[in-house]
């Protein structure tokens, strides 16, 4: 049955779910208070890694999606799917984004309709937070008027196995009748879902699963730093311990982590822990210690590296290769790039940097952006790998004198792994 769907927020998040809805028949708003993205989709070009030209293009043909910057377009929704950013403010929860899309979504509220919150936040913000903005803005009770759920996004920019229709999707309502609707809706979407018996519940499965994450690779992080102290290949220990068919998931380590889901979902986690129950979250706080001071220990051992080699950091040339947090993705949110390019520059060095998908990204001053060609890297005191994307050409890096691979891609005299 066509239904008319409203999705607030066209990013990473919500331009797949509007690309699906539209698919299987839907008449689409896709909301956005950015006018580049909007106006960028109605020429039908894409901004995300998982969506096409092509795919938007098709969406336009049908009619059937419409990205729009006037609120009023959202009129007469049947479903509204909120997907909003969720950012920390000095270290808390900044939920003013899920705020504003609620006061949008409510004007237009009617009886029968329903709406979801797939933007990560606390335990409890669908059924308190969000419900109390709609009520008021309506004068409609939720559960008794409108159906209100929470599905937790499970989106991974540039996973091509698992895209947003074959991931298995969590989905959960306020009520048994808020449930089957929203899960009827999804059934639509994607191959499989998920019930949880409430919306607290899926609310803390986004979390457990970025803190599991987290956690994990801090650790791996960690043992890298000392093992690498104490002449261990830890590298190698992974390739190892992951043969173990049972009891191991091997995680790797790298810079720092990136996006929205570790650096900043987590510490959801703690931050409700602390202001509702009056305890810490040791392990996320470990975990974002040394997560979090994997940047400056890179610059340490590219420091390291090139005083081996008699030279100073400061006035090397330094390129910085890959500045989105994960391969093949355009995505640099929260990367750790940013912070390993700052703690360079501060040393005096002259930073270039290259990454072949990332065009959204605010580069620090006191750096450039260069094409990667022989010149570039025969030019190099040091190439620092942060992300292997596999649009580089890393055959160039043979000639390289000194490479520092975060990812451990590259292999040669001249390679040293993190």
């Amino acid at each position: 049955m066509s239904r008319r769907v409203a999705i607030i927020g066209q990013g990473y998040v919500g331009l797949p779910v509007a690309m699906r809805a539209v698919e299987v028949g839907h008449d689409v708003v896709g909301f956005d208070v950015d006018s580049r993205k909007i106006e960028g989709l109605a020429a039908g070009s894409s901004h995300v890694d998982d969506i096409t030209d092509d795919d938007i293009a098709n969406a336009l043909a049908t009619n059937r999606y419409e990205p729009s910057l006037n609120p009023e377009s959202l009129k007469d929704f049947d479903i509204a799917v909120i997907t909003v950013p969720t950012p920390l403010r000095d270290g808390v929860p900044d939920l003013s984004f899920i705020r504003s899309a609620g006061e949008l979504c409510a004007p237009h509220l009617q009886a029968g309709a329903t709406v979801v919150l797939e933007s990560t936040t606390y335990p409890g913000t669908t059924d308190t937070f969000l419900a109390t903005i709609l009520e008021e803005g309506s004068g409609l009770l939720a559960g008794a008027d409108f159906h209100l759920g929470f599905s937790p996004e499970r989106i991974d920019p540039g996973n091509t196995t698992w895209g947003f229709r074959e991931t298995p999707k969590v989905v959960s309502g306020i009520d048994a009748a808020s449930l089957e609707v929203v899960q009827t809706f999804y059934d639509e979407l994607v191959d499989q879902t998920v019930a949880t018996v409430g919306t607290r519940e899926a609310e803390m499965t986004k979390l457990l699963e970025n803190t599991f994450r987290h956690v994990n690779i801090a650790l791996v992080n960690e043992l890298a730093i000392n093992s690498k102290a104490l002449g261990i290949d830890f590298w190698d220990v992974i390739g190892a311990a992951k043969t173990k068919p049972f009891g191991f998931m091997p995680f790797y380590p790298g810079p720092g982590v990136g996006g929205h889901c570790l650096p900043i979902d987590p510490t959801y986690l703690s931050w409700q822990f602390e202001r509702e129950l009056g305890t810490v979250s040791r392990f996320v706080k470990t975990a974002d210690d040394i997560n979090r001071g994997m940047p400056k220990y890179v610059v340490s051992r590219i420091q390291a590296g090139l005083n081996d080699r008699r030279k100073s950091v400061n006035g090397a040339n330094i390129v910085v290769l890959g500045i989105s947090y994960k391969a093949d993705s355009r995505d640099a949110r929260e990367t750790p790039a940013t912070a390993v390019i700052e703690g360079l520059c501060d040393l005096g060095a002259n930073v270039q940097a290259h990454d072949p998908v990332v065009t959204d990204y605010a580069l620090d001053e006191r750096a450039n952006w260069v094409d990667l060609d022989a010149g570039t890297v025969s030019s190099a005191d040091c190439i620092v790998l942060l992300a292997a994307h596999t649009a580089v050409d890393y055959g160039l890096l043979d000639q390289a004198d000194y490479v520092f691979d975060t990812r451990r891609q590259l292999h040669g005299p001249n390679v040293e792994s993190l």
